[in-house]
């Protein structure tokens, strides 16, 4: 080969591995497959064999191979011990597959550990052509569990909203068919539906199940201004809870001297995931079986990062949430419509994005977002508005804090709080001290499209939290803000 040609060839598999390694990864390659294929292998088919060790429950693979400028064509396949899991010809050149869901050509389910293949297909190659391929191979890659895109699908600090409660087929969502009939709702009108609703974000919540991952990978790339992020509700006799960003299988039959929720709660935050108490105050008994919050005595609920304080639109569970933040513990408030129809019409009655959680993070990503509720920046939005926003900060001396942060006092004393309210002109702003108002604080109207006002209010010594809620005129919940804590621990 000409070194010139040679020189091209080399800078070509460069440009090629960059970009491969230009894809989110959260982790270097375990594996790394490299090797020619010539012209002699015209129209043929090989594999290459490599181990899957114990334990893996993802093979995550990047393929790149030069020489295309020459019309070398190599695609692209896998086989695991026992069976074939799927070909993608030449149309991607980054596949998945886990245990719950696989990238469109290949099949999710059990990784069997042992002697896989990658399966190579040379449809040309041209007789002194040389094509010099890279398969980079992850196992268990952590980015690819919690998330179905390798990128951001926004960059920027802003506010960000979403629903982050709904059900599809894969539960107990059902919608009309064509002919009128209810019907198993397919996944794909939810996403429709929500990315017509102007929302950023989506978490899908099928019952203690993860099979609605593999649509949600599929419609991904699609719905590219839609996060699909990873999510299931965990249905227990004692209470449900949500599980955010992990799409791994989850145990969730606690049961007396079995396993326990503590363990569970773990296990998802072990998995990168977080949980949120669901409709903690929903009738329980054959009402709704299993619906209210009536855990065991020994749960943790330090090991919850956030709580749905609105369900179904306008169903408040605030009390709930007050009891807890009094025993200590930190909760972000977030919302979800609880949706079972996909095709129900706008309104607060179980309608995709009734109510809205909106969240300020620094990107379009399920880390970012999960992150944005583990720091508290969140509010729930009870208009499924586009605009309105809602924050406050505090401060006592030298001692500041934002909504969802901690303000550290020494003694009683007065607090400046700082209120900045966007599109609520004619509501009125009410700040809560420990879950109530105060008659030292006059709920305060709200004169203008962007509101800032900073009032004065007098806590004693010890742990307190505050919050706001924004109300309309007749005194109907709009807005509900995460608290703003004072000498919490942690």
């Amino acid at each position: 080969m000409p070194i010139m040609n040679r020189w091209m060839t080399v800078a070509v598999f460069l440009l090629l591995l960059f970009s491969a390694l230009g894809r989110a990864q959260s982790s270097p390659a375990d594996l790394v497959l490299n090797g020619d294929v010539t012209g002699k292998q015209h129209q043929t088919y090989f594999g290459i064999p490599f181990e899957v060790p114990p334990g893996t429950h993802r093979i995550s693979i990047d393929f790149q191979y030069t020489g295309k400028e020459e019309r070398a064509t190599l695609d692209l396949g896998i086989a695991d011990p026992e069976r074939f899991r799927g070909q993608s010809g030449g149309n991607k050149s980054h596949f998945t597959i886990s245990e719950t869901d696989a990238t469109p050509s290949y099949l999710p389910g059990a990784i069997p550990a042992g002697k896989w293949q990658l399966l190579i297909a040379v449809p040309n190659m041209r007789s002194k052509t040389v094509a010099h391929y890279r398969a980079e191979i992850r196992f268990n890659d952590r980015a690819e569990d919690a998330s179905f895109t390798a990128h951001p699908l926004e960059t920027g600090k802003r506010w960000y909203r979403g629903d982050l409660h709904m059900h599809t087929a894969h539960s107990d969502g059902s919608c009309p068919s064509q002919s009128g009939r209810m019907i198993p709702c397919p996944l794909f009108l939810t996403v429709q539906t929500a990315a017509s609703r102007g929302l950023d974000f989506i978490a899908i919540t099928d019952h203690n199940t993860g099979s609605q991952n593999n649509d949600m990978r599929e419609l991904q790339p699609y719905f590219d201004r839609v996060l699909l992020i990873p999510g299931r509700e965990m249905t227990t006799f004692h209470g449900h809870f949500n599980v955010f960003g992990v799409t791994q299988f989850m145990d969730y039959r606690v049961t007396p001297g079995g396993l326990d929720l503590n363990t569970v709660l773990r296990d998802a935050a072990s998995k990168g995931g977080i949980a949120s108490v669901n409709h903690a105050e929903s009738p329980g008994g054959e009402a709704c079986m299993g619906c209210r919050w009536e855990p065991p005595a020994d749960e943790n609920m330090n090991l919850f990062t956030a709580a749905e304080v609105i369900n179904g639109g306008r169903t408040s569970h605030a009390k709930f949430w007050d009891t807890q933040l009094r025993d200590g513990h930190r909760l972000a408030a977030i919302g979800g419509s609880d949706s079972h129809n996909a095709t129900s019409p706008p309104g607060p009655h179980g309608s995709i994005g009734w109510p809205t959680t909106v969240i300020e993070a620094d990107e379009l990503s399920v880390p970012a977002i999960l992150n944005g509720i583990r720091t508290g920046r969140t509010f729930v939005d009870l208009t499924a508005s586009h605009d309105k926003q809602l924050d406050f900060e505090a401060k006592s001396g030298d001692a500041h804090a934002h909504m969802g942060e901690t303000l550290h006092t020494t003694a009683a004393g007065p607090l400046e709080v700082r209120i900045h309210a966007v599109a609520c002109a004619g509501s009125v702003v009410h700040l809560l001290l420990d879950g109530e108002e105060t008659n030292a604080v006059p709920s305060t109207p709200v004169d203008k499209a962007d509101f800032d006002r900073t009032v004065t209010i007098t806590v004693g010594a010890g742990r307190h939290w505050l919050r706001i809620e924004v109300r309309d005129s007749d005194g109907t919940l709009q807005l509900m803000s995460s608290p703003l804590y004072v000498n919490f621990p942690g």
